[in-house]
């Protein structure tokens, strides 16, 4: 196969071509319930759960970016059935993480109910954990080697206070906060882009340079653009011709770019 190639075909004839184990990561996000208008395509989600199974490396990864519509007042559960199935094929759930958007939410049409603000992203191994694991650091907003006393309450109404030392960084929660608008900018063309910084994260968290990246509904390939700024090799499949212009066009100028730092 090709590398840093999309292809412009069904998900499952681009799988069709991989040997086992032949992929690395898996970052996507599928064109979920009714949410998404996709050029009047759909997809076999339970055929494509498990060829990826098959064609994703012990120890690799898939990023499953998804939500629910509602429909006759309810949420349909998709994802939570997807999620379920995904480790029916074989895969372990290794998090359950959040997408918050921060840019303007889709207000809800009648408002009878919150604003959707946000995304599931199921993290699934092949395997018990993965093999590449490069978790994200955050500024705590503490000085280095700062005290902290926390105070505990007892049973005897007593309170009791000790003193720890706290680190200038820690590990980024996994409620991610993304600009949902400004981030999409350069794929607005499309109907339902990814946010670069949630792709950038993922491919940084769980692949290393030279990994393998594989995006399977690639549409306007922010997966592509920054697996290559990652240093990663990375192939995408689209079904939409329009959408393939599209990425093609995109991701060109970034082509003999260096890597982009995390």
């Amino acid at each position: 196969m090709e590398i840093n190639k999309i292809y412009c075909e069904n998900c499952l004839d681009t799988m069709s071509k991989m040997p086992d184990g032949f992929v690395d990561l898996v970052v996507t996000s599928p064109p979920y319930d009714n949410l998404r208008k996709y050029n009047g395509y759909s997809f076999d989600f339970e055929a494509i759960a498990k060829e990826l199974f098959r064609v994703v490396k012990t120890g690799g990864v898939v990023v499953w970016v998804v939500g629910d519509a509602t429909v006759n007042g309810s949420e349909t559960g998709t994802s939570f059935r997807q999620a379920l199935h995904f480790m029916e094929v074989g895969f372990s759930l290794y998090d359950t993480m959040i997408y918050q958007k921060t840019g303007n939410p889709t207000p809800q049409k009648p408002e009878i109910r919150y604003a959707n603000a946000f995304e599931y992203m199921f993290v699934f191994c092949n395997g018990e954990r993965p093999k590449a694991i490069n978790l994200i650091k955050q500024k705590n907003g503490c000085a280095v080697g700062e005290k902290k006393v926390w105070s505990k309450m007892q049973k005897n109404g007593k309170t009791l206070k000790y003193a720890g030392q706290i680190s200038d960084e820690g590990i980024l929660q996994n409620v991610w906060q993304i600009d949902s608008v400004n981030e999409t900018f350069e794929s607005r063309p499309h109907p339902a882009p990814f946010a670069e910084m949630l792709a950038k994260r993922h491919i940084y968290s769980w692949s290393n340079e030279g990994d393998l990246v594989y995006d399977p509904f690639i549409g306007s390939g922010t997966t592509a653009k920054m697996a290559h700024l990652q240093n990663r090799k990375w192939i995408g499949s689209e079904i939409s011709a329009e959408y393939v212009a599209l990425a093609e066009k995109r991701i060109d100028p970034y082509l003999r770019q260096t890597k982009l730092e995390i």
